[in-house]
């Protein structure tokens, strides 16, 4: 009797992203790193730093310090030869790059070691120019080009036809036990209301996005004001998000609070450390960007936090909330409004907040079987690190996370 050979060594995964403060794409980063670790592989992560290196490090990741975010040209070519000798050093066997400057001197880094080279697009870049074009296709020359949504990867396509047959969907996933209410102390959803000295006894709007223009914050503002000319002043909007140096931004947020006399019904309230927590505080969540998003990790976690969610119907929206017409009202996980329309979205803030007990709860159940299936952290590690061993035959990563051979 014949057995199977034995699996080859687990891989060394470098990841290669512009910097680690905050993010769905930085989260994905850490996330990956963790899946690489638990399942016996070992995963390097290069960035310019930020606030969750030392999150990465803790789970026995590796970060090194290289000015990865830098687009000038010069330096981009000089990091080509800093990440080769990430790789010889560290014997690499696959480069994942995040971001296209990076990914430009990770293409390079990685031909010239002849390993495998992985990008994931995230976002939506500008390409209204034929330099911007190429710039914006080193994305689609990874061996494989992970695309974080179906609309995303129906872009790729028309942006960049030589990348078809090479596009893979792997959606962004969330901790979905991390953000179920259950698994939020009552400890910390006070600490946290303290913090930002929240209203016990009112509805708050939940809005976790930076501040910057695309993202909508005026428009959640302007509905506020529709609420208010109706009588509604109850609800309370918590713009949650760092500004991230948009000073000017920030402050025509506050003058806009200001001209509308919303002080008592519009928080703005700075980074948001523990999101699950936040959720936990909201009686709805917000997403009202005014821009397609590639995926829109908020919405997923609203909804695996129990949180009726309002969306703007752009981007790959249709594919994280569903709501009438894409399906049947019986089947909504939450609403879709014209993006920039502050009337709509207060028609539905309202639609919201009339929702009785037996209603609101069917459609939070509804929306939690919807984002388990898909959604999901390890769905989405799960599918990466696939692909990470489909490049690489003779590596094998342990099946069971957390084991050894």
């Amino acid at each position: 009797m014949t057995s199977s050979p034995k699996p080859g060594p687990a891989p060394v995964i470098l990841q290669v992203i512009p910097d680690l403060e905050t993010g769905g794409a930085e989260r994905t980063t850490v996330d990956v790193a963790k899946a690489v670790i638990e399942r016996g592989g070992t995963a390097l992560v290069v960035s310019q730093g930020g606030r969750m290196v030392s999150e990465l490090e803790t789970l026995g990741a590796r970060h090194i310090v290289l000015p990865v975010k830098s687009k000038n040209p010069w330096t981009i070519w000089r990091n080509a030869a800093r990440l080769r000798q990430v790789i010889d050093d560290n014997r690499v066997d696959l480069i994942h790059a995040r971001s296209r400057a990076p990914a430009w001197s990770s293409l390079w880094a990685a031909r010239k070691a002849r390993i495998p080279f992985v990008t994931t697009y995230h976002g939506i870049y500008g390409q209204k120019s034929a330099p911007k074009a190429f710039y914006n296709s080193v994305m689609a020359r990874g061996d494989v080009v992970i695309a974080n949504s179906r609309y995303t990867a129906d872009l790729i396509e028309a942006r960049h036809p030589v990348a078809k047959g090479r596009i893979v969907t792997v959606y962004r996933g969330s901790d979905m036990r991390e953000l179920h209410p259950t698994s939020v102390s009552e400890d910390r959803r006070e600490a946290l209301r303290a913090q930002w000295d929240l209203p016990r006894d009112r509805p708050l709007i939940i809005n976790l996005a930076r501040l910057t223009g695309w993202k909508g914050q005026r428009v959640l503002i302007e509905a506020m004001g529709e609420l208010k000319a109706k009588g509604l002043t109850a609800p309370v909007a918590v713009l949650a998000g760092d500004a991230q140096g948009r000073n000017d931004y920030l402050a025509s947020l506050k003058s806009q609070i200001a001209q509308l006399d919303l002080a008592d019904q519009v928080r703005i309230v700075g980074h948001c450390s523990d999101v699950p927590a936040a959720l936990a505080l909201g009686t709805l969540s917000v997403i009202a960007s005014t821009e397609p998003e590639a995926f829109g990790r908020a919405a997923v976690e609203a909804q695996a936090a129990g949180v009726p969610v309002i969306v703007s119907k752009l981007g790959a929206v249709p594919e994280t909330v569903l709501a009438p017409p894409v399906v049947p009202d019986a089947d909504r996980t939450g609403w879709h409004v014209p993006p920039g329309d502050a009337k709509a979205l207060a028609s539905a803030i309202e639609s919201v907040l009339s929702l009785n007990g037996q209603e609101r709860e069917a459609l939070t159940a509804r929306a939690l079987s919807h984002v388990q299936k898909i959604f999901s952290v390890e769905a989405m590690t799960g599918a990466t690190l696939d692909i990470y061993e489909r490049l690489l035959p003779g590596k094998a990563f342990n099946q069971t996370p957390g084991t050894t051979d």
